[in-house]
């Protein structure tokens, strides 16, 4: 139970995907600029996180590692990463279509997006057991939220505030990811 809170905890502060690995950054700058967009995209991005990477490791196990053909990872990994995310854009544009007009380009963006791909291939590059590629899956995607979720507010404030030109819009905000990305490299030295 304790290397499940402590895998948990790493995989949300230590190595956060956006902001220790700086995997997913398209999504992260895209939908960073509104609170609401923010919170419907890392909201999108667990459900398919956390899918993804319990589905790619049944499916590696069971299917590709069984009969030899692990050479297929990649794209068995993209056909089910694609498949989920078809999923959610369905179910948002029937039940939540202002998120989902909100979302626009970035959310069949997650299929593509590196994030995704990335923990599915760290669960299986670290030989997780099940419970672990959950617990993995769910926390990333909680690191990659909670990453958003405060980029978004700090990038909300940074509209009031009065911004140089040549930093204005995406240059201000790498330059903020940056140091977003410093305070969670603080955490390096918990476990």
């Amino acid at each position: 139970m304790t290397d499940l809170i402590v895998l948990a905890i790493s995989c949300i502060l230590i190595n956060n995907i956006l902001l220790a690995q700086y995997l997913g950054n398209c999504p992260f700058l895209g939908t960073s600029k509104k609170m609401e967009t923010a919170v419907g995209m890392a909201m999108a991005v667990v459900f398919v996180l956390v899918l993804a990477g319990v589905i790619t490791w049944i499916v590696d196990t069971f299917i590709l590692k069984r009969w030899g053909l692990e050479y297929l990872r990649t794209i068995a990994f993209i056909l089910v990463i694609a498949s989920l995310v078809q999923f959610v854009e369905m179910f948002l544009k029937k039940s939540i279509p202002a998120l989902y007009a909100g979302l626009g380009i970035f959310l069949p963006l997650i299929t593509t997006n590196c994030a995704v791909m990335g923990v599915c291939l760290i669960n299986i590059k670290e030989e997780y057991n099940f419970i672990q590629a959950l617990v993995a899956s769910f926390a990333y995607a909680a690191g990659f939220g909670l990453a958003l979720i405060l980029f978004a507010g700090v990038r909300e404030r940074i509209l009031l505030a009065r911004v140089p030109r040549p930093l204005q819009d995406t240059s201000i905000g790498l330059i903020t990811a940056g140091i977003l990305s410093l305070v969670f490299f603080a955490f390096k030295g918990m476990v």
